[in-house]
C-alpha cells in the first residue's frame, strides 16, 4: 500500500539548506498579502504564507500545519526571496519578552513528533 504522505524531500526539491538564518523562534509575517502569488504557490508554500498572514513563529507554523521544521524553513526562505513574507528580529531583539518566549514554547510544545 502507498503512502498518501508526501515525502520532506519533495516538498523541498531536495534541498535542507536556507538562505537565511530561520531559528525555531524567528517569527515570520506577511506585509501585504497578495492573492495572485499565493494562488501560484504550491499547497504547503501557499498555506505558509496564508498563516503568515498573522505573525507567527517558525515553530508555531511547523506545528500548526503539521509540516517538518526543516520542510517549513526552506519553504519560507523561499517565499522571503520572493519578498512574500518578512523575517523579524529573534526573540534576543526583544529583550526576553514573556509574551514572545511564551509563545515559542507553545509552539515548541506542538511539533509533531
Amino acid at each position: 500500500m502507498k503512502s498518501k504522505r508526501v515525502r520532506p524531500y519533495a516538498l523541498t526539491g531536495g534541498r535542507t539548506r536556507t538562505r537565511h538564518q530561520l531559528l525555531v523562534e524567528t517569527l515570520i509575517s506577511v506585509p501585504e498579502f497578495d492573492p495572485v502569488l499565493a494562488e501560484s504557490l504550491m499547497p504547503e508554500s501557499r498555506a505558509l504564507y496564508t498563516r503568515a498572514c498573522q505573525r507567527l513563529s517558525i515553530a508555531e507554523l511547523s506545528a500548526t500545519l503539521t509540516l517538518p521544521l526543516g520542510v517549513v524553513r526552506v519553504l519560507i526562505s523561499d517565499l522571503v526571496g520572493q519578498d512574500a513574507v518578512f523575517i523579524h528580529p529573534t526573540a534576543y531583539a526583544y529583550e526576553n519578552n514573556p509574551q514572545v518566549l511564551e509563545r515559542i514554547l507553545d509552539g515548541l510544545k506542538q511539533l509533531p513528533v
